[in-house]
């Protein structure tokens, strides 16, 4: 994989997800006429992020080489929830879009640990180092997690109000998954590489 400038990928990943809240909170209280149907600026924003995540998409693979399999079953899922979101004229597909992600890759790391794996490891060993009990470990934790933040995404779109939910999708997801990792210190210290290796 190629490595490419830090502020380039970090633009690119979240580029598009400050856009949207961006663009949302411009028009959130108008209506369009498109075609002889009405939309909301929920609707049509919608279907401005699917091509702009593809776009995005694409450039980070040619720059690096490759998608992770984070990146593409996230296209894929905004891509079909956002296609029925504007096809049937409906916001509550793309808003159970981050639930199903989030309980793919629970699922995904729960099929892992019954098989004594963790299919974490094979995603991000290069960037942390870890003993297999510590992998372990992190992978039960963050299964945990993602089911936790699937709940949590449940609860906040049928219950609260769509800027709510665009607010939560935007900022919290991202600062829960950011808090997750910075609560690990420990595990990472006690299961660093380098300390099983007493270096």
């Amino acid at each position: 994989m190629k490595k490419i400038n830090p502020i380039t990928k970090t633009t690119l990943e979240l580029g598009p997800i400050i856009a949207f809240f961006a663009a949302y909170f411009m028009v959130k209280d108008q209506r369009f006429m498109v075609a002889g149907t009405e939309y909301d600026g929920f609707i049509l924003v919608t279907a401005a992020f699917v091509p702009l995540m593809i776009v995005t998409t694409i450039v980070m693979w040619k720059l690096t080489g490759k998608l992770s399999p984070m990146q593409l079953v996230t296209l894929v899922l905004v891509v079909v929830f956002g296609g029925l979101t504007v096809w049937l004229n409906d916001e509550r597909f793309i808003k159970m879009k981050p639930t199903l992600l989030y309980l793919i890759f629970a699922g995904l790391l729960g099929v892992g640990l019954l098989r004594g794996q963790s299919y974490l490891k094979l995603v991000l060993a290069e960037a942390m180092p870890l003993t297999h009990d510590g992998w372990m470990i992190l992978t039960k934790r963050l299964c945990l997690f993602f089911l936790g933040l699937a709940v949590a995404n449940e609860a906040i779109w049928r219950t609260m109000s769509t800027e709510t939910w665009v607010t939560f999708k935007t900022f919290g997801l991202s600062a829960a998954i950011f808090a997750f990792f910075m609560t690990q210190g420990k595990l990472f210290r006690d299961h660093g590489i380098e300390d099983a290796k007493g270096e």
